[in-house]
């Protein structure tokens, strides 16, 4: 085979460029849609739009005006509020004839055809041209219905990112009011006999409140949440003295990776709150609270362990099911965050019994698309 052929060969055939080409230009277009219809993303997402059908000019609107419009005869314009009204009539494509008395305008024709949201119409997509053809209408159809995609992804996304805020803020609300009234306890304690032991205990309390109450990211370093679980068992350590033993094995390599913000700190609070306190109350045994993070090739495994008093196997598995009931502190919550952040292969593992103590495992991605700390 010569050089020639094999290079004609290998770039494929002119039906493959231009399927890769019509790719390419939806590619481009598709972050901005992503974001949602808005002016902003309707002005970056037309040119390529445009470029997809080949038009003289197009337009993306609302259902009530113009939000971008790219190419030629933007003296019509004031036509597109009529456009959109004819087009939000029914569910198939429009065409009108723009009655342009302007010699070689190129833009006499409007093709509008309605973008639909979960069945719920939330703008229209105008092919302007010198005359419609079959091609034309359902090319423009086609282009609508890939860019509805987009906007139900665009959707989709905010919808789970609103849910994410909220599972954080059920999550905040849980802070046990107890252990804030005891650490501020332990705290007065040390006034008197320690000034430094409670000006240090006072100090750890405002980081761990400034962390948990903080208003900016879905995620956060293993470092900076262990940081903050650090902060919180500091302050149940002046109150519980030597009856709780702490140990943490964490390794270095993983401490940069991203994680919910707020899932690790939850399952050490119900280790405290639910697997030790019952132990350590009333000079009983010493409670003992064991955290570890390791490699695990392409993921990070963390695991808190407690040998307290353990919990019903049944009563967990329905609180992870997602019975708020059972779930005071937060288990389901972090597990659904996990699953919506990295899938269903990565929500909580939990091995427990009545008597044996509670072992929590967390495996995250060190890496995953679109997931920053």
């Amino acid at each position: 085979m010569s050089p020639r052929s094999w290079r004609r060969t290998h770039l494929g055939t002119d039906s493959d460029r231009a399927t890769f080409h019509t790719l390419h230009t939806a590619g481009l277009a598709a972050p901005a849609l992503r974001e949602g219809l808005t002016a902003a993303s309707a002005e970056r997402a037309v040119p390529h739009l445009r470029a997809l059908l080949d038009a003289p000019a197009l337009a993306l609107t609302d259902t009530a005006a113009l939000l971008a419009w790219d190419g030629v005869g933007s003296h019509h314009e004031k036509q597109v509020p009529d456009l959109v009204a004819s087009a939000l009539e029914q569910d198939t494509a429009r065409v009108a004839d723009l009655g342009c008395e302007i010699p070689g305008c190129q833009v006499r024709h409007a093709v509008a055809t309605q973008l639909t949201v979960e069945d719920r119409v939330v703008g229209t997509l105008i092919a302007l041209a010198p005359y419609p053809t079959g091609s034309l209408v359902r090319a423009t159809h086609e282009v609508a219905v890939w860019v509805s995609g987009q906007l139900e992804l665009a959707e989709l996304d905010a919808s789970r990112t609103r849910l994410m805020e909220a599972e954080v803020r059920a999550l905040r609300a849980q802070i046990s009011p107890h252990f804030i009234y005891n650490s501020l306890g332990a705290i007065a304690s040390f006034v008197r006999t320690d000034p430094d032991r409670a000006r240090e205990l006072l100090l750890e309390f405002a980081d761990f409140t400034r962390y948990s109450f903080r208003s900016h990211g879905d995620f956060t370093t293993l470092a900076e949440e262990l940081r903050s679980v650090e902060r919180y068992l500091m302050l149940e350590q002046a109150r519980f003295g030597e009856r709780l033993e702490v140990t943490l094995r964490i390794a270095p390599e993983v401490l940069p990776v991203a994680v919910p913000f707020l899932c690790v700190q939850p399952l050490v609070e119900n280790a405290v709150r639910h697997g030790l306190e019952g132990t350590t109350s009333d000079g009983g045994d010493v409670g003992r609270l064991r955290i570890v993070a390791r490699d695990m090739g392409q993921d990070c495994v963390i695991e808190v362990e407690d040998n307290g008093v353990g919990e019903d196997p049944d009563k967990v598995r329905r609180a992870l099911a997602g019975d708020a009931a059972l779930d005071s502190v937060g288990l389901g919550n972090v597990d659904a965050r996990l699953r919506n952040a990295f899938g269903d292969d990565y929500g909580l593992v939990v091995e427990t019994a009545r008597g044996a103590g509670t072992k929590v495992i967390v495996r995250v991605p060190k890496f995953a698309p679109g997931v920053h700390a």
